[in-house]
C-alpha cells in the first residue's frame, strides 16, 4: 500500500508550492523595492544635479587641464601621492554617469551633450599633457606611468564595483562618496599616460593607456545607466527598445571583457612564469646559495633572463642547466646569463652578502641623489646650465663660475657658495666669483688685524684662491708682510707694493680680470 509520503503525485506538488512561493517572494519584493526605494528618490532634483554637472562649461575645461597637469606632473616624477592629487579632482566622473543617465532615460539631446563634453575634455587633457611632457627634460617611462599600459579583467571590475558605488551615491545624494570612487577608476592619469605616448611617440604606451581609459569610461556609463533602470528613472524608450538596450549593455561588456581576459591570463601567465624561474634557477645551487638578482624580460625572442648569484660554490653549467629545464617548463626558447659571486660557507653567509650588497646600493643610490642636489643648487646660486657644473666624483671636488649680480658683493658670493655646499661633509665645493673690487683690510690701533680685519683679511684670501689670480697688497710694513706670508702659504700669489698707508691694507688684484 503506498503512503501519501511516497506516492508519486506529491513530488509535483511540492514543486509547484516551491515554484509559487519563489514567485510570490518575487513580487513582494518587487512591491518593497518600488515603495521603500524608489519611492523615497526625488528623480528630478537628481537628474538636474547630474546634467548641471555633466555639461561643457569653462569650470570643466579649467578642472580638465588642472588635473591633467597635476597627473601627468605625478606621473614623471612616479609620485602616487601626486598622482592621487589628481584622482580627487576627477572632472570626467559627471559626464560619464550622465552619459548613463542620458541612456537610460532615452535623452539623446543630453547623451550628444555628454558625449560632446567627454570627446572635448579628453583631448583636450591629452593635448595638454602631450605639451607638458614634450618640453618636460623628464621622458622616462616611470613605474608608475608603467602599471597603466596593461589593463585587464580586474581593471574592469574595479570600473565596475566603483560605478555602481558612484551612482548610488548620486542618486542618493551622498556626494562625499565620490571622493573615493574618482581615486578607484583614476580616469584621469590614463588620459594623462596617453599624452605621454602622444608626446614620447610610444605607441605601446599610448595604446595600453588608451584601453584602460575606455574601459573606465564605458564601464561606467553602462553601468550608471543600469543603475538608474533599477532605480526606476522615467525614460522615454519603448519596450522593444528597452529590450534592444540590454542586448546592447551586454555585447559591450562581453566585447569589452574578452581583450582584458586575455590580458589577464598573459600577465597569470608571466607571474607565474618569474615564479618558475626563480624556482629553477634556486634548485640548480646548493641550498646556502640565494638569488641577489632577477631581471626576466617577456618580450624578447629568445625569453631572456638574467640572474645574479651569491653562492659558496660556482656551478659550471648552471646557466645551460637552467636553460634547458625551463624550456621544457615553459615551452619557448629562453636565454639564461648567471652571474656567480662567491660568499663563504657558513649557513648565514649569503644572507650577509645580499645584505651588505643591499646597502651598498643604498649608500649609491643616496650619493646619487645627493650629488644631484649639489649639482642643482651650484648651479642655482652660481646663475649657470647644470652642464656648467664641473664635478669630480673620485677627488670630491665641484667647481661652476658665477655669473655678475648687480649688486651682490665677494661676501654674497662667499655666502652662496656655503649654502651650495650645505649637506656635502667631504666634498670640496667652490664657486668661482667674479673679479670684483677687493676689500680694504682695517688695522685696530697697535696696528694689527683685529676682528674686522681678520674678516676682511679672509675673505680676500677666500676671493683669491677661487679666482687664481695673484694680490698686490700695500700699507704698514709689518702687517703687510705678516699677511703676504700667510696668503703665500695658502698658495696665493703675492706681491707687496710700496705704501705707507695707516690703519689699513689696501688689497688689489695684480693679475688680469676676467
Amino acid at each position: 500500500m503506498t503512503t501519501p509520503e511516497t506516492s508519486p503525485k506529491s513530488t509535483p506538488a511540492k514543486g509547484k508550492t516551491t515554484t509559487f512561493t519563489l514567485l510570490r517572494a518575487i513580487v513582494h519584493l518587487r512591491t518593497w523595492w518600488r515603495e521603500a526605494v524608489i519611492e523615497d528618490v526625488d528623480q528630478d532634483s537628481c537628474i538636474e544635479g547630474i546634467r548641471g554637472e555633466s555639461l561643457f562649461t569653462s569650470r570643466y575645461v579649467f578642472m580638465i587641464c588642472m588635473s591633467a597637469g597635476i597627473a601627468v606632473l605625478g606621473l614623471l616624477l612616479s609620485s602616487p601621492a601626486v598622482v592621487i592629487g589628481a584622482m580627487l579632482l576627477s572632472p570626467l566622473m559627471s559626464p560619464i554617469i550622465g552619459a548613463g543617465f542620458a541612456l537610460a532615460t532615452g535623452d539623446f539631446l543630453w547623451l550628444r551633450r555628454c558625449g560632446r563634453a567627454l570627446l572635448l575634455g579628453s583631448l583636450i587633457a591629452i593635448l595638454f599633457c602631450a605639451a607638458i611632457v614634450f618640453l618636460s627634460p623628464l621622458q622616462t617611462v616611470t613605474s608608475e606611468i608603467a602599471a597603466r599600459t596593461r589593463p585587464n579583467l580586474f581593471d574592469l571590475l574595479v570600473a565596475l564595483f566603483s560605478a555602481l558605488a558612484g551612482t548610488y551615491a548620486m542618486i542618493r545624494g551622498r556626494m562625499g562618496t565620490i571622493v573615493g570612487v574618482a581615486i578607484a577608476t583614476a580616469l584621469m592619469p590614463p588620459l594623462a599616460v596617453v599624452g605621454f605616448g602622444l608626446a614620447t611617440f610610444n605607441w605601446t604606451v599610448f595604446g595600453g593607456s588608451l584601453m584602460l581609459f575606455v574601459t573606465n569610461l564605458i564601464t561606467i556609463a553602462i553601468t550608471a545607466a543600469l543603475m538608474a533602470r533599477l532605480y526606476g528613472f522615467r525614460t522615454r524608450l519603448t519596450e522593444k527598445q528597452t529590450r534592444l538596450q540590454d542586448v546592447g549593455i551586454f555585447v559591450v561588456f562581453v566585447i569589452l571583457a574578452i581583450p582584458l581576459f586575455l590580458s589577464l591570463q598573459t600577465i597569470t601567465f608571466e607571474a607565474r612564469a618569474a615564479g618558475q624561474i626563480r624556482s629553477t634557477i634556486e634548485e640548480a645551487f646548493v641550498e646556502e646559495a640565494r638569488i641577489d638578482q632577477l631581471d626576466i624580460n617577456f618580450e624578447a625572442d629568445p625569453l631572456q633572463v638574467e640572474a645574479s648569484m651569491l653562492t659558496p660554490e660556482f656551478e659550471r653549467k648552471a646557466e645551460a642547466n637552467v636553460a634547458r629545464r625551463l624550456e621544457r617548463a615553459l615551452g619557448r626558447p629562453v636565454a639564461v646569463e648567471i652571474d656567480q659571486f662567491r660568499v663563504g660557507t657558513d649557513p648565514g653567509a649569503a644572507e650577509q652578502a645580499q645584505l651588505e650588497r643591499a646597502r651598498e646600493e643604498e649608500q649609491e643610490r643616496a650619493s646619487a641623489e645627493q650629488v644631484g642636489n649639489l649639482t642643482e643648487r651650484l648651479a642655482l646660486v652660481a646663475g649657470v646650465p647644470l652642464t656648467d657644473v664641473t664635478l669630480d666624483r673620485d677627488n670630491r671636488r665641484a667647481l661652476a663660475d658665477a655669473r655678475a649680480l648687480e649688486g651682490l658683493g665677494l661676501e654674497g658670493y662667499r655666502t652662496l657658495e656655503r649654502r651650495a655646499a650645505a649637506d656635502m661633509e667631504g666634498w670640496d665645493v667652490r664657486l668661482r666669483p667674479p673679479a670684483l673690487p677687493l676689500p680694504s683690510i682695517p688695522l685696530d690701533d697697535e696696528g694689527a688685524l683685529g676682528s674686522e680685519g681678520e674678516e676682511a683679511a679672509s675673505l680676500v684670501q677666500w676671493a683669491a684662491s677661487r679666482t687664481r689670480l695673484p694680490v698686490s697688497l700695500s700699507g704698514p710694513d709689518g702687517a703687510v708682510t705678516a699677511l703676504a706670508e700667510r696668503m703665500r702659504e695658502a698658495g696665493i700669489p703675492v706681491t707687496i707694493d710700496d705704501g705707507r698707508q695707516t690703519g689699513q691694507i689696501v688689497a688689489r688684484w695684480a693679475g688680469p680680470q676676467s
